[in-house]
């Protein structure tokens, strides 16, 4: 569990204060930070929010509390374009901010970087901003990381040590992460609107123009999300023309072959009909002129072929 006060602090039992202003972070299924707020009167609904894995991004909020549930993207061992999201909880209170988490190293690595820009005399609304334009930059990142992997493979899909299996595969997650960033950024974008527009006047006047700045970040990541999806189909696309275009030149080639043998297979069938006169069978050399003819025969279609790049 972290506790940010006029410093970081990293204990395993970190004590709630009533009367205190604390900004907590832990995991969702930290038991002590469930008991006080069911002793809190936090709502039985919003319990089974937090713990309810499959919950939807969604804002609630009643007199005491305001609920935020979002979602944060992790990477997935299957494939380095494929992310899965997992939910992530905001809880507000007149003078508690608290951060629930499933995974620890989410925890922790949002962690530090609030830490980085945390001051002890900020807001705790001003906190809750920082904390969700860090889970939007992050999907930012995570964007401009599925671009760069994109390029990669338009550049190696004409390449001769082509996996196309693995290239399939990474487009397909790289499909499933985009349709779910967009999908979730809208939905993102929906909450912020609201966690804006609860805020008191006062407060909506000094992070104006910081929410105006989520929600450009969210624009951005829905707009793109969209314009790498096309671009995804686009590369399928192109792999597919290209496999295509291979195995067509495997059957040319194929075919080119089966043009050389088919007159000399035409050839060596005459002489194997059993006809009492064939003339060529007594002369001394018919064995040699077959061959020849044979040979000439292979080299010419070969070099007709070779000419109109069939081979």
């Amino acid at each position: 569990m972290y506790l940010f006060s006029d410093r970081l602090y990293h204990q395993e039992e970190i004590k709630l204060d009533d009367n205190t202003k604390q900004v907590i972070f832990s995991t969702i299924d930290n038991q002590e930070i469930i008991d006080w707020l069911k002793e809190h009167n936090f709502p039985e609904s919003f319990i089974e929010d937090i713990q309810n894995e499959d919950q939807s991004i969604t804002y609630e909020e009643n007199e005491k509390f305001k609920l935020i549930v979002l979602k944060y993207f992790i990477s997935d061992e299957e494939d380095e374009m494929y992310y899965n999201d997992e939910n992530i909880v905001i809880i507000v209170m007149e003078n508690k901010f608290l951060f629930l988490g499933r995974n620890k190293s989410t925890i922790k690595g949002i962690t530090t970087k609030l830490y980085k820009r945390y001051k002890h005399n900020d807001t705790l609304e001003y906190v809750t901003y920082t904390v969700i334009d860090i889970m939007i930059d992050h999907t930012m990142w995570l964007l401009d990381r599925i671009d760069d992997k994109l390029e990669e493979i338009e550049d190696h899909i004409f390449a001769e040590d082509l996996d196309e299996q693995d290239v399939q595969k990474s487009l397909y997650f790289a499909r499933r992460t985009l349709n779910r960033i967009s999908k979730l950024s809208i939905q993102t974008n929906d909450v912020v609107n609201k966690v804006f527009n609860h805020f008191p006047t006062a407060t909506k006047k000094r992070l104006k123009y910081e929410f105006i700045d989520l929600k450009e970040h969210l624009s951005f990541s829905i707009n793109e999300s969209k314009s790498y999806l096309e671009r995804t189909g686009y590369l399928q696309n192109l792999l597919m023309g290209f496999l295509s275009n291979r195995m067509n030149q495997a059957m040319q080639r194929l075919a080119a072959i089966s043009l050389i043998f088919l007159p000399l297979t035409f050839i060596v069938g005459n002489y194997g009909m059993n006809f009492k006169y064939m003339p060529e069978l007594d002369w001394k050399y018919g064995y040699l002129l077959v061959w020849i003819l044979n040979i000439l025969i292979g080299w010419f279609i070969f070099k007709w072929l070779k000419k109109n790049k069939w081979i």
